[in-house]
């Protein structure tokens, strides 16, 4: 399919006020492991044409027949499309013409498929040690292959290849039954299996699991909270991230993933104390999020979504951009080449300051040292939401004590980033895949951040 887009967009901007052209190729194996067992693997190649024309409103079509009179009635239908009337507009962009891919140390088709398998069973044996029942594991790879082009003089190549890792464990002790989960995700080659360090940190969540599966509910009460990395990066994404999608703001997802609380005219509005500042940084190394430019051709860049406890910034693409006559800051991505661009996150984390984890146990009378989520919920507009701890700890006088089970914190938006008092100097992500869209689209992220501490929050 990538011989016809250069032939496509000529004959596409000859039917549009703006045309584009974006052919994208996916490479992907996974291997499925349960209880020792494969039960399944997969390697498929998927490749196609993105269409977007824009004259009176925005068309979107997709196709991956190899033959040109078929490309062509695709073109003349979403020309035919774009007449209907609308208010849709594109942001102005400097286009861009350049290329750009993820360097791989250990390349992913260098791996072989016993390779695979003996890695995870390696890992399996591992868990089966620890005496965990249910153990669910996944290893995959994905090498994404893009040529974008556009009427307005882009033209962009890439290479990003990406490595992922999924697991899924269960403990049972004397009827009581503790789930928890292990996800990674790597841009790059295999040397991510070297970075994640995967049998230390199943050997870590197979004692959580075993530990919380006999701890006992500390008695409801107002108390300080320690969050982890996980929890940082879990309220980032759902409760910085999703709330400032530009496209959220402007109502288009209303019927699909919701609105936001945060209306257009909010930058400057007070969200959270003043050493709060939430980012999203497509750029972040080896990043699951990664990319150099998103799906519009415009360059990423660091974007701060809260800035000193206020909404500072919206994510935006060239079409939420159009319409609140502003510049895009590259957040438009899609998952595979049939999937229209949308407003999406990459790598959304709390920024990091000065405290170190010992500092910010030690001003704790009466607390939680919350270090991961079993459970979390939050409405549509990300304002009302709910955590659920998996590690979890009682801490007294400074001191960590005994493991509790599954402390609950429901709060808001805002008493929640309001109530930080303290923040980590530590830096650490979790990979994850965010839906939206219609039909959905799952889109690779990291989230993360530091320890933080909050003050005076209703647990039960």
């Amino acid at each position: 399919m990538e011989e016809f887009v250069d032939k496509a967009l000529d004959y596409a901007s000859k039917k549009a006020n703006y045309a584009e052209i974006r052919f994208l190729s996916s490479s992907r194996n996974v291997v499925l492991l349960k209880n020792g067992t494969v039960s399944a693997t997969g390697y498929s190649v998927d490749s196609g044409l993105a269409i977007r024309l824009l004259n009176n409103s925005i068309a979107f079509s997709s196709i991956n027949v190899p033959n040109w009179e078929r490309i062509k009635e695709e073109i003349d239908r979403a020309a035919r499309m774009s007449e209907r009337s609308g208010r849709n507009k594109f942001s102005s962009e400097n286009p861009v013409r350049d290329s750009w891919e993820v360097g791989e140390k250990k390349k992913i088709e260098d791996l072989t498929f016993e390779e695979r398998v003996s890695t995870m069973k390696e890992l399996d044996t591992l868990l089966s040690n620890e005496k965990i029942s249910m153990r669910i594991m996944s290893l995959g790879d994905n090498i994404e292959e893009e040529y974008n082009t556009n009427s307005e003089g882009m033209s962009l190549r890439s290479r990003l290849p990406k490595v992922s890792f999924f697991a899924m464990l269960g403990f049972m002790d004397d009827g009581s039954f503790e789930q928890g989960t292990a996800e990674a995700g790597y841009a790059g080659g295999y040397e991510a299996l070297d970075e994640w360090k995967l049998d230390e940190r199943l050997r870590h969540e197979s004692g959580v699991l075993k530990r919380a599966a006999v701890a006992k509910k500390l008695h409801d009460g107002v108390y300080d909270l320690v969050a982890g990395p996980e929890i940082s990066g879990i309220v980032a994404h759902e409760s910085a991230g999703h709330p400032t999608e530009s496209d959220r703001i402007l109502g288009r997802e209303m019927a699909q993933a919701g609105e936001s609380f945060i209306k257009k005219n909010d930058r400057g509005r007070r969200v959270g104390s003043d050493i709060v500042s939430l980012v999203d940084d497509p750029m972040h190394e080896h990043s699951f999020g990664f990319y150099k430019f998103d799906r519009d051709g415009v360059k990423a860049r660091k974007r701060y979504l809260y800035k000193n406890g206020l909404i500072n910034e919206f994510l935006s693409n060239r079409e939420s951009a159009g319409r609140m006559d502003e510049k895009s800051n590259g957040a438009s991505r899609s998952s595979e080449w049939d999937k229209e661009p949308l407003v999406r996150m990459s790598t959304t984390f709390i920024e990091p300051r000065d405290h170190s984890f010992e500092e910010l146990v030690e001003n704790v009378k009466e607390g939680i040292y919350m270090k991961s989520f079993t459970e979390w919920n939050i409405d549509d507009i990300r304002f009302n939401e709910k955590y659920v701890g998996r590690e979890a700890y009682h801490i007294q006088n400074g001191e960590i004590k005994e493991v509790i089970r599954r402390p609950v914190i429901e709060t808001t938006t805002i008493n929640f980033y309001s109530s930080i008092d303290a923040i980590g100097k530590d830096l650490e992500f979790s990979a994850g895949t965010c839906g939206k869209g219609d039909p959905m689209q799952g889109v690779d992220v990291w989230m993360g951040g530091p320890h933080i501490r909050l003050r005076s929050l209703n647990v039960r």
